[in-house]
């Protein structure tokens, strides 16, 4: 059964470096959310990013002209949206977001260091603990990237499966 979206008059939240590194497991360098706002319940959000020059991918991508790799835009869209659905169910520990697909992508324009990115997602549907999300990353007020991202979000961890 499948979720409808639906809007809600509840007054929006917002969430920390702090709060997200207690939804979610990543950690520098990988966490690429700074801070979340405009949180309504895991419906939609922004996730922020503050894109600095001492990020380790500049020194390669590319020397002299810093570009932040594609790629990276994406996860950040994607842990954006894992760290609202974790969020949404409330556990008193870090979950596990697993990828399952990532279409539509487009980027636009290049994201370099000094920017700030903002990564809007949308809750499009949901079926049991199956996510996808509609997801703009927009600098300045411009659109540099789009994706729709599916995530299966996994409240046990690693041990308890097993691994």
């Amino acid at each position: 059964m499948t979720k409808q979206v639906t809007t809600h008059d509840n007054a929006l939240e917002k969430a920390d470096l702090h709060e997200i590194m207690k939804l979610l497991p990543h950690r520098y360098p990988l966490l690429l959310v700074d801070s979340i706002i405009n949180i309504d319940g895991n419906r939609s959000a922004v996730g922020i990013k503050n894109v600095t020059f001492n990020e380790p991918h500049f020194q390669g991508h590319f020397p002299g002209e810093p570009i932040m790799p594609g790629v990276l835009i994406v996860e950040g869209m994607a842990q954006t949206s894992g760290a609202i659905g974790i969020r949404d169910l409330k556990l008193d520990k870090p979950a596990l977001v697993f990828f399952m697909t990532i279409d539509n992508v487009k980027f636009r324009k290049p994201v370099v260091p000094g920017d700030i990115l903002e990564y809007h997602v949308k809750l499009i549907k949901q079926r049991g603990s199956i996510c996808k999300y509609e997801c703009t990353g927009i600098v300045g007020g411009e659109k540099v990237a789009e994706a729709e991202v599916q995530a299966m979000l996994s409240p046990s961890d690693a041990k308890s499966r097993g691994k």
